[in-house]
Parts: structure tokens; sequence; C-alpha cells
């Protein structure tokens, strides 16, 4: 099975986790939501898969670029 890693593509601040560890996921689904600049932007999976691990926490920092979940597919 192939280790996938999710980005986010935007600096901000995590609003939501909208998935769990487990959870299955296809092409597009929402993972996670950042807060930036007072817009809500959707952290999306590339590919489907099975969510492995979350790497980040609601109110915690992100970093465009960084990797914020990990699915295995």
């Amino acid at each position: 099975m192939a280790r996938i890693e999710v980005k986010s593509e935007i600096t901000g601040t995590l609003w939501k986790v909208s998935a769990q560890v487990g959870d299955k996921v296809a092409e597009g689904d929402v993972l996670m939501i950042v807060e930036s600049m007072k817009m809500e932007i959707p952290v999306i999976t590339e590919d489907g898969g099975v969510v492995k691990e979350i790497l980040v926490q609601p109110k915690d920092p992100v970093a465009e670029g960084q990797v914020v979940a990990i699915l295995e597919g």
C-alpha cells in the first residue's frame, strides 16, 4: 500500500477536522479546514485511501506545504 501525504495549500490556523483515523476517503474529499485571513480553506485529498494519521489539531498553526495527514491507499 502507498503512503500518501496530504499537505496544506495555505498558511493559517487549523479550524476543523472533518475526517478521523480509519475513515475511508475518496479523491476530492475534505479532510480539514484551515482558517486564513478570515477565509475557510478546505484541505482536500488528491487521492483516495484510508486515513492513518491526523498530524494537527484544531487551533494548531499550519504552514503552506506542511503535511497535515497521512493516508494509506
